[in-house]
């Protein structure tokens, strides 16, 4: 699965990932949010909308090697609440 794809990924930079089931349903929700918004790319939406979630942690991996990151629906708001609502923003999103 991506979200396992993304642990391992974090992994090899000694963070961890924890993914909650209201985090996963979130990024769910983003994801067709932006297709629904844009142009509808199916399932292929969560690859960017993962990407734009864990581009801090994946750009700071060394910053953050040793701990462990809870992704749950606060985490997701944070990151790309706004993101979801703000139509101009969606569409730079591939």
């Amino acid at each position: 699965s991506l979200t396992e794809q993304y642990q391992a990924l974090m992994g090899t930079e000694g963070v961890t990932l924890e993914f909650t089931d209201d985090g996963i349903r979130r990024i769910a929700e983003i994801a067709w949010q932006v297709n629904e918004k844009t142009e509808n790319i199916g399932a292929r939406r969560l690859h960017t909308v993962m990407e734009r979630l864990l581009e801090e942690v994946s750009f700071m991996a060394p910053t953050y090697a040793g701990r462990t990151i809870g992704v749950d629906a606060d985490y997701v708001n944070r990151n790309l609440g706004e993101l979801a609502e703000d139509e101009d923003l969606t569409r730079y999103i591939l």
